[in-house]
């Protein structure tokens, strides 16, 4: 017989703790370095989070609304088609 497995360990993921990017760099999100900010987008434009992306809450925060700015001056597209 198979033992049936609780749904909490099996939604349980492996993600071990990264270094924040920004505060290994010792720099800030910044709207005009849309090549950085390219790097935690999707290929379809969405914002990586924090899970996955590794970075401090502080620094997502600002990633976040720096992404939406660069998106506003036409640096970032808000979707790819």
């Amino acid at each position: 017989m198979k033992k049936k497995l609780n749904t909490k360990t099996r939604r349980r993921k492996n993600l071990k703790p990264k270094d924040c990017f920004f505060c290994k760099e010792k720099k800030e999100p910044w709207f005009s370095d849309y090549e950085v900010l390219r790097r935690f987008t999707t290929d379809r434009g969405k914002i990586i989070s924090r899970a996955r992306s590794g970075i401090c809450s502080k620094h997502q925060r600002k990633l976040t609304r720096s992404i939406k700015q660069a998106r506003h001056l036409a640096l970032l597209p808000f979707t790819s088609l």
